[in-house]
């Protein structure tokens, strides 16, 4: 959601100290994941309005490209930048929503479940974020 393995840590680790400084106010400690999950957005959304920087995820490679596979793996690559980029572009809502289910494998009713928002507006902002990155790839190609 922030765009960068670095500023992820950093979230998920403040995210700790605040848990840990608040943990009196949990109200139901068999759900601590989703409460500790809500801190967590909370922390990366603040950090997206504090900052206001559009990073691009880093996209490793675990293997060197052969020869004949090269040109395939480039491109593979150059997509995979343009998607990042894609999807920083996103509002912080539905990024949030196109990680959880895209990059997480949650459902829909496991995102509900985790952010309070309804199954029907997650699929709304599902589908606007489809739309936005479809509307960035077509200029980008």
């Amino acid at each position: 959601m922030l765009g960068s393995p670095d500023a992820a840590e950093d979230a998920v680790q403040d995210a700790f100290i605040r848990a840990y400084d608040q943990l009196a106010q949990c109200r139901d400690p068999d759900n601590f994941a989703g409460w500790f999950f809500l801190i967590l957005r909370n922390r990366c959304f603040a950090e997206r309005r504090r900052t206001k920087r559009e990073a691009v995820a880093d996209v490793s490679q675990d293997e060197l490209p052969g020869p004949g596979r090269a040109d395939r793996d480039a491109e593979r690559s150059e997509t995979q930048q343009l998607l990042a980029r894609g999807v920083s572009e996103l509002t912080a809502e539905q990024r949030e929503v196109f990680v959880l289910k895209h990059v997480e494998g949650k459902s829909y009713d496991e995102i509900a479940a985790a952010t309070g928002a309804t199954v029907a507006s997650l699929k709304m902002r599902m589908h606007r974020a489809y739309d936005r990155l479809r509307a960035y790839l077509k200029e980008r190609t």
